[in-house]
């Protein structure tokens, strides 16, 4: 993983209007607003800062603000992998149903150039179907390919 400290030093750097070398709520969320996040309600700020401020002084000091940016990173990461699952499950799935039937794989895997019978496909959705309902839904599409 890139090692990012030298940017999040600058940042802190950037937005600690007090000079403390920490970021304060209204420092965070002007940081979060210049990178385009919504401004965030008084409950809201102190929510955020409880679940990022480590040792519950009230501020956000560099270790602090690094291991939040960087599961932050990950988070979109996993949101974008995700997302992108999403989209190759509707691929196979037919259209106003919530999963993959032995049907849609067929008609799927013959667009693609792949025919395949229809037991076959029935077959290939047993290798996948977690709960035994006969057709691949899309947590067990994801545990699939995960």
């Amino acid at each position: 993983m890139i090692n990012y400290n030298n940017a999040y030093e600058r940042i802190i750097k950037r937005f600690d209007e007090d000079s403390d070398g920490k970021l304060s709520p209204s420092e965070l969320c002007h940081f979060l607003e210049t990178i385009g996040e919504e401004k965030l309600f008084i409950e809201e700020e102190r929510v955020l800062m409880e679940s990022m401020d480590s040792d519950s002084n009230g501020l956000l000091g560099l270790e602090e603000f690094v291991g939040w940016m960087e599961r932050e990173i990950k988070l979109g990461d996993e949101e974008r992998k995700i997302e992108e699952l999403r989209e190759a499950f509707w691929m196979y799935a037919i259209e106003g149903s919530e999963c993959i039937t032995p049907k849609s794989l067929k008609w799927m895997l013959s667009r693609l150039g792949e025919s395949t019978s229809l037991e076959n496909g029935c077959v290939m959705i047993g290798e996948f179907d977690v709960n035994g309902d006969g057709v691949v839904s899309f947590d067990d599409f994801k545990l699939m390919m995960l």
